[in-house]
């Protein structure tokens, strides 16, 4: 599918894939505490055929047991910030580098990053978004150096909302990096800032 144009049945079918193997993944860390705790794998959620992507760092425990991302408070920002833009998140898709919960909401290891990065870069490549923004400093970096051009990321409080171009299999990407929701929630100055940044999206779509 390298450097191709893909149509939406194959893109729904290709996507039906990672979830089968994701759903399948025993070899996982996360694995059995998903089988344990009845939670779900979070593999993402949106438009097959997105020109926006989201990333996150991992499911917290409200998308484990629903199996859909973003879905608590953070989402609900996430939804105001399409607003924002004349959107809805359906528009877009949205996802986490990793696709199962870890135990207290820790980090990932760079095990579990290593393990799942891959179906994110699989996602990448099927639905051919145009722009890619990095929900948080973690998702940003990694989405960067993805696309090897992480020595230009700095620090989210500078990177922040700032466009980078890279080069895809299918073309070129913007990635933008943008604080996580979830730092906004208390904080107002934050969530100007985020709906700032968003802002800039529309004119790349």
């Amino acid at each position: 599918m390298e450097g191709e144009i893909i149509n939406i049945m194959d893109k729904d079918n290709a996507l039906k894939q990672i979830r089968d193997e994701i759903w399948d993944l025993n070899e996982s860390p996360l694995y059995e505490y998903r089988t344990q705790n009845n939670y779900y794998p979070v593999l993402g959620e949106g438009n097959h055929d997105a020109k926006i992507m989201l990333v996150g760092e991992a499911p917290g425990r409200n998308e484990a047991k629903s199996g859909k991302p973003f879905c608590g408070a953070a989402g609900k920002i996430l939804d105001q910030l399409f607003e924002s833009i004349g959107l809805v998140r359906a528009d877009a898709y949205v996802t986490n580098i990793v696709k199962d919960r870890p135990p207290e909401n820790r980090d990932p290891t760079p095990e579990e990053i290593a393990l799942y990065g891959p179906y994110l870069e699989r996602q990448i490549k099927i639905i051919q978004p145009l722009v890619i923004c990095g929900l948080g400093r973690f998702s940003s970096q990694y989405v960067m150096n993805m696309f090897g051009i992480g020595d230009q990321m700095g620090v989210i409080s500078t990177s922040h909302g700032k466009q980078f171009e890279a080069w895809a299999d299918y073309g070129v990407v913007t990635v933008i990096p943008l604080y996580h929701p979830a730092a906004s929630i208390y904080n107002r100055q934050l969530k100007d800032t985020l709906l700032h940044d968003f802002a800039a999206i529309k004119s790349l779509i």
